[in-house]
């Protein structure tokens, strides 16, 4: 049984559920997102709450049913209130910067890396800290993912991109003697 799909979901005010055989969207104050369901969890809405129910018990409609309920809730949220990620960048010599629809990176590898920005994402640079934000969780997640995995921090001296308050944790290094 699963603990998140038991629970009822409230839709806040200025926003609506609307679920067409499988595929729910969700309007909301900041903008509209839409995604397809399989049709083996029953998703019922009345207008103040949706609830979920699977319509048989097996081990893959019990997984399907927390996740669907979480999908469920980031969508609702996300056309509430923006999902904002930041990275920061350090190290010598390592910057970025925002070249049409491009992120451009420079770090410390021969070449610029050049990432095209998806449209549904808001992407802005502040010195050496990117801040990424959308109405989609999963696409700002992903998309900063991507980003962190062009440079990750190294244990020694903390140069990299990482997560704003992402703790990195440090290594000794050579001792003299």
């Amino acid at each position: 049984m699963s603990r998140i799909g038991k629970q009822i979901i409230n839709i806040p005010e200025k926003t609506e559920v609307i679920n067409l055989g499988g595929k729910v969207t969700v309007k909301g104050p900041l903008g509209e997102m839409s995604r397809v369901f399989k049709d083996d969890i029953t998703i019922l809405t009345d207008g103040k709450t949706v609830s979920l129910s699977p319509k048989e018990k097996d081990i893959q409609t019990n997984a399907l049913w927390g996740t669907y309920a979480a999908h469920l809730k980031n969508m609702i949220a996300g056309v509430n209130k923006l999902f904002v990620k930041k990275l920061v960048i350090e190290g010598v010599g390592y910057k970025a910067e925002i070249s049409g629809q491009e992120l451009v990176l420079s770090l410390g590898f021969s070449h610029k890396i050049k990432v095209p920005i998806p449209k549904e994402l808001k992407v802005t640079v502040e010195k050496s800290v990117v801040t990424i934000s959308s109405i989609d969780k999963e696409l700002v997640g992903q998309f900063s993912a991507k980003i962190r995995d062009y440079k990750r921090p190294e244990p020694y001296k903390g140069k990299g991109i990482m997560y704003e308050k992402e703790i990195v944790r440090r290594k000794q290094g050579k001792k003299s003697v």
